[in-house]
């Protein structure tokens, strides 16, 4: 199509980058309804202390104000950060097990902006760091759609992944919207240990393990047990159905678990220093909750 850039080709780079799944949308102020229900979950206090939730509702209505002069198109992306194949920890969620995500898809895409860039200058790379509405994004992009557990579920890969947009003054053609919706089945409502599934897709992050573990801070709720991980939860992805691929997945050799965290104990933990803490946990994602939160959580493992 005249004036557009050549869809495919562009796909190829995302790939060859690493991603398991690439696609493109147009980029226009997200639908009315999805406006609403984000509202009303902010309206109810379900996003407890990320306050930071609250801020840029403009920019995340319309991702085009995130590009000086507007953006046309975004490219999601999907990296998985796990297989079939790779060891798990019982202390840690399997996204915090290699580097920083934030740090390592920002490289791996920079090949891709700098091919965009030589066709029309303007371009932003984002990973989880904008007011962006990735899991949104992702299925008007066509690569996945949203589980009754929040998580976007890419087929024949599961929700083991991270999200990356790339915001581009370009023009490429969109795809088609994923029109796969979950089956419903409400494994994950079941098996949440704090129940923070409703069973119609909303979730309360005040009951959620993740958010306790890793971006609450102060004092956890009174009463509360941590029977599996210290740090983040998969309970919900592990149950789904769609969760997790059956086959070998590629993942980024900066994504894949490091020995130093895999090793680790509850009384290691317990053990840690600030100088010990900031050498295991280097370039990680778990450095999110510093020393004083891990300290905290493994304060509650049974």
């Amino acid at each position: 199509m005249e004036g557009f850039a050549d869809k495919e080709a562009l796909r190829r780079l995302c790939i060859e980058a690493g991603a398991c799944a690439a696609g493109f949308a147009r980029i226009r102020p997200v639908s009315d309804e999805a406006a609403a229900i984000y509202d009303g979950w902010l309206a109810s206090g379900r996003h407890g202390t990320m306050a930071y939730m609250e801020n840029y509702a403009d920019v995340r209505h319309n991702p085009a104000l995130l590009l000086d002069g507007g953006a046309s198109t975004l490219i999601s992306c999907a990296f998985a950060y796990t297989s079939p194949a790779l060891p798990r920890s019982p202390l840690f969620a399997d996204y915090a097990l290699g580097s920083d995500y934030h740090e390592v898809l920002r490289n791996a895409l920079a090949p891709v902006t700098a091919y965009l860039e030589e066709i029309t200058p303007g371009t932003r790379i984002c990973v989880d760091s904008a007011p962006l509405r990735e899991r949104y994004w992702a299925q008007q992009a066509g690569i996945g759609f949203v589980g009754l557990n929040n998580q976007l579920i890419v087929p024949g890969v599961g929700s083991c992944v991270f999200l990356a947009e790339i915001l581009w003054k370009g023009m490429v053609e969109p795809d088609e919207p994923m029109r796969r919706h979950c089956d419903g089945c409400r494994a994950c409502v079941k098996a949440c240990p704090g129940h923070a599934l409703d069973g119609n897709g909303g979730l309360d992050a005040r009951r959620c393990l993740s958010y306790l573990t890793i971006e609450h801070r102060g004092d956890l709720p009174e009463g509360l047990r941590l029977p599996d991980r210290i740090y983040g939860c998969d309970i919900c992805r592990d149950v789904c159905p769609y969760g997790h691929s059956d086959k070998l997945v590629s993942v980024l050799p900066d994504l894949m678990p490091r020995q130093s965290v895999l090793d680790l104990t509850v009384a290691d933990i317990r053990g840690l220093d600030q100088p010990s803490f900031s050498r295991i946990f280097s370039h990680s994602a778990v450095k999110r909750v510093k020393l004083a939160g891990l300290l905290r959580n493994a304060s509650f493992k049974e």
